[in-house]
């Protein structure tokens, strides 16, 4: 499924702060202690788009009281509202995916110093993640292209280190897809990515490939910065690469990716931040707050 152009787009002046977490919800109180991703579970606010654009600060609220502790942001000028709605409510801010073409695309990416602004205000702001959300079809049709793409992310991950911030790669199903033999863009990130560069993974799109997203995560320990966490409607015929229908995103519990080795996964390998998004839904709020009753029960 082709991306949405909204979510390619961060607003690259967007401010938050570094804010404390907020109190840990009833629910939440039962869970076992060290399970910090379901105590400091995020929401990516893609999910939420539809009702955001019409009730910022309603909709965020609605994310806190069902349990929510952090948010990542999308590329959206709704993030104007966005910021200080979740700062009144107490929802951290990690996270953010933002326009991938002052990276990835020689033309717009210029001379560097547009993701070098980007990232000193990520910075001042209290970020610690910046995600490279997507790559268009014209920069990926080889693996060399995908050699280019990898030099130009580790160019950009050392310009964010210097911040003290992370950038990661976050992934579709289309870079598991074999280009030369059963070489894969995804390999080639693997190969080539240096020690600043990360990746983010989406477990819908890793099993959309096919594959298995703990097998993933196990083989890439200590180079994962955060997974985004949604199900996969059961029965369908895998792998797809490109395109996937609406009805195939499901809450967690709801599909077939087991939830809980993915965690177990997470927490051995050293993932910071787990989020839950759910790329389309008839009623998005409802579905995140099913999805985190589902973690609860984990």
């Amino acid at each position: 499924m082709v991306m949405d152009m909204k979510r390619r787009r961060f607003l690259t002046h967007s401010a938050t702060a570094g804010l404390a977490l907020a109190p840990i919800s009833q629910m939440f109180a039962a869970l076992a202690p060290d399970n910090r991703y379901r105590k400091q579970i995020g929401v990516q606010l893609y999910t939420l788009r539809d009702p955001l654009a019409k009730d910022v600060a309603g909709t965020l609220k609605q994310v806190a009281e069902a349990g929510y502790h952090q948010i990542e942001l999308f590329a959206t000028p709704l993030n104007k509202a966005i910021v200080p709605a979740a700062k009144d409510l107490g929802l951290t801010m990690n996270s953010a995916h933002f326009n991938q073409e002052i990276v990835i695309d020689p033309e717009k990416a210029g001379d560097g110093s547009a993701f070098k602004s980007l990232a000193e205000t990520a910075k001042s702001d209290g970020f610690s993640e910046l995600v490279i959300p997507y790559t268009p079809g014209p920069l990926r049709q080889s693996l060399d292209d995908y050699k280019r793409l990898a030099e130009r992310i580790n160019s950009a991950a050392s310009v964010a280190r210097t911040q003290g911030l992370r950038l990661s790669y976050h992934n579709h199903a289309f870079e598991f897809q074999p280009i030369e033999g059963t070489r894969s863009g995804y390999d080639v990130f693997i190969d080539e990515f240096g020690s600043d560069a990360f990746f983010e993974i989406d477990v819908f799109w890793v099993a959309v490939a096919k594959l298995d997203p703990v097998a993933l995560i196990e083989r890439l320990k200590g180079r994962v910065s955060q997974l985004h966490l949604k199900d996969l409607k059961p029965g369908l015929e895998l792998p797809v690469y490109e395109g996937i229908g609406e009805d195939a995103f499901k809450e967690l519990g709801n599909g077939g990716i087991e939830m809980e080795p993915i965690l177990n996964a997470a927490s051995a390998s050293g993932v910071t931040y787990c989020h839950v998004e759910q790329d389309h839904s008839p009623d998005p709020v409802e579905s995140v707050k099913t999805s985190i009753k589902h973690l609860a029960t984990l």
